[in-house]
């Protein structure tokens, strides 16, 4: 095993175990901005990752600066729509949870 195929394994199985975490986040979280928050971030740093990963063991110059930029434009892209999913949300109206359910 070559070291860039090491990387690409450490870094598809990084990216593998964040998006799993992203998804227990959204089910144990109690409201949507939590969900929210879980799956956007945990999401984003997964799916670069993974790309990041794949970067290591393709050959062709071309396609690993495309798999960058694309990288590049999901670390500019995830988080501006989800800052754009909560505002409408909190537009709409929808409270946060809190402990004590108070307002």
């Amino acid at each position: 095993m070559h070291w860039n195929e090491v990387v690409c394994t450490v870094l598809l199985a990084l990216g593998c175990f964040i998006s799993f975490s992203g998804t227990y986040g959204v089910l144990k979280f109690p409201d949507f901005y939590a969900r929210l928050h879980a799956a956007g971030k945990s999401d984003s740093l997964a799916q670069v990752l993974i790309l990041l990963g794949l970067v290591f063991v393709t050959p062709d110059v071309l396609t690993q600066v495309k798999l960058m930029l694309v990288a590049f434009i999901l670390l500019i892209v995830a988080p501006t729509a989800t800052f754009a999913i909560t505002k409408a949300a909190h537009i709409d109206g929808l409270r946060p949870w809190t402990r004590g359910g108070g307002q």
